[in-house]
């Protein structure tokens, strides 16, 4: 019989109607462990923690999670197995909550396992493959190279620091403000690093600073050491955490290890062998800085991002007509390709459209854009177009069956001149397919440098912002003449009708204009 005291929160058994349980003597080794009476403070927390420690060195000494081949003493067949296995955490860092949280249910079910009486194996591994880690050491190799060991920054001056935030956060803002615009899924102004550090400005060094202490830090811009320092210290905390893993059965990738390695080696030559995967070349995002493919997983930002292919269309330049002074460097550049004997020179708009090229009525720059006049090896010809886009087709193949590249040194482009998109405009250009013999460059303000080549070709039929930006130069005089553009630049050019839509006619972006206002 039992009552409950409400007032003092306990319950009072009587004796006479109990029977005492009859209980073991503890081992030598559970004597030991002690429970804290204190009514406050954190020791019952440290007691805790001091039995946990007890328990994991005696784990330790006698091998508990140690799996060898076990027979049935009775049978002599082989004990049930069991193997549970965690991804490789990346090595880069100390482990954290999240592979904590994860970590509980491979380490619940090899102990499950085990309770059962199987043989239970919990293996484990660190990766330090791909570029984080090597990316991460240039990146510290390169602040010490230029802000000294240990580092003065420039935002450690506050002016400077608020400058240089305030720059970034708009930065963030108005790419939220953009994809919001487009109809793409918004996000807020603050980027997930802003959101957690208070600040977008991040340095490799301030990021070790809190891992390891600060005269080591150097030692870090050796990629190898990172896989010699973090390791050991996962495998404390795997302890610490009770994780139950044969640690003799643990190991690190890269060619550092040989005997991972020669498993990586082995596993390829097989499959490579029986036809399964296939040693060549295809388009990829590639890091000039690192000299490799640059995988998805291994960057530091544009995960989720693949190729994208796009047709360059030839958009030759002629002779500049109306005697405008800001052609002198564009005319310099036709007479040199001109006396080198090489085949001209091209604006090169960028399109995933080039069915459309018939409707062709102008091109656009921006005029506050950066170009470029670039010498391609495989067409002797000229391009002008964004350094950013220059730089990659460098990298690509013009003929890949027959291994010949766009330059003749792979990632390198000759730039014959440079050009303010100002410098740009006006220029008479002939345009393959289109209606017209001779079309005219102008501006657009939308224009995203860092995509495509910096250059667009406009087909306002069907491309209801090119519609929309011919149709301003035309009814903007004003607009026009701040740019240079004449009337005969814009005025003769009409919609040229190319694909038919039913219930939108063959201009649908202009009905959709109209249609909205």
């Amino acid at each position: 019989k039992s009552t409950y005291n409400i007032r003092h929160h306990q319950i009072i058994h009587h004796e006479e109607d109990i029977m005492a349980p009859t209980v073991a003597a503890p081992t030598a080794e559970m004597a030991d462990l002690s429970v804290s009476t204190a009514p406050k403070g954190t020791a019952k927390r440290d007691a805790l923690v001091a039995n946990e420690i007890a328990v994991q060195s005696l784990w330790e000494s006698e091998k508990a999670f140690e799996c060898n081949p076990s027979y049935d003493a009775e049978t002599g067949e082989k004990d049930e197995k069991f193997i549970v296995t965690f991804p490789y955490p990346y090595s880069n860092g100390h482990l954290h909550l999240g592979h904590a949280f994860s970590l509980t249910k491979a380490v619940f079910r090899a102990q499950f396992e085990r309770n059962r009486g199987k043989n239970s194996l919990f293996p484990f591994a660190f990766h330090c493959t791909g570029m984080p880690i090597q990316a991460a050491a240039n990146k510290l190799k390169s602040e010490i190279e230029q802000f000294g060991a240990p580092p003065k920054f420039p935002e450690e001056d506050p002016a400077i620091r608020a400058q240089m935030e305030a720059e970034l956060a708009a930065a963030a803002k108005a790419k939220a403000d953009k994809a919001a615009a487009t109809g793409a899924k918004a996000k807020g102004g603050k980027t997930k690093l802003v959101q957690k550090t208070g600040t977008g400005i991040v340095r490799q060094w301030n990021i070790l600073k809190k891992m390891v202490p600060e005269d080591e830090i150097p030692q870090f811009a050796d990629p190898v050491h990172w896989l010699m320092y973090f390791p050991p210290i996962g495998v404390e905390h795997m302890k610490r955490f009770g994780s139950g893993v044969d640690w003799r059965r643990a190991f690190i990738t890269t060619s550092v290890n040989g005997y991972y390695d020669a498993f990586i080696r082995w596993q390829f030559n097989v499959l490579r062998e029986k036809g399964k995967v296939l040693f060549g070349k295809r388009n990829n995002v590639y890091s000039i800085v690192d000299g490799q493919v640059c995988a998805d997983h291994d960057r530091s930002e544009g995960e989720g991002v693949g190729p994208q292919e796009y047709v360059l269309i030839k958009l030759k330049v002629l002779a500049p007509d109306h005697g405008q002074e800001r052609h002198a460097k564009v005319e310099k550049l036709l007479k040199r390709v001109d006396e080198e004997g090489k085949k001209g020179v091209f604006l090169v708009p960028a399109t995933l459209r080039p069915e459309t090229m018939y409707g062709q009525t102008n091109c656009f720059v921006l005029p506050t854009g950066e170009y470029g006049a670039y010498y391609v090896d495989a067409t002797d010809e000229v391009f002008i177009m964004s350094a950013r886009s220059a730089r990659g087709l460098s990298c690509q193949a013009y003929d890949a069956a027959n291994d010949v590249y766009f330059t003749k040194e792979f990632g390198k482009i000759e730039c014959l001149e440079t050009f303010s998109g100002d410098e740009l405009l006006g220029l008479p250009l002939k345009a393959p397919n289109a209606s017209y013999e001779k079309v005219y460059t102008l501006p657009l303000l939308t224009i995203s440098m860092g995509k495509g080549t910096g250059v667009v070709t406009s087909v306002p039929s069907d491309a209801p912002d090119d519609y929309v930006a011919l149709k301003a130069l035309k009814d903007k005089p004003d607009f026009a003449a701040k740019y240079g553009i004449t009337p005969d630049m814009v005025e003769p050019f009409e919609v040229v009708p190319i694909i038919s839509i039913e219930g939108y006619g063959d201009a649908s972006a202009v009905t959709m204009c109209e249609k909205l206002g």
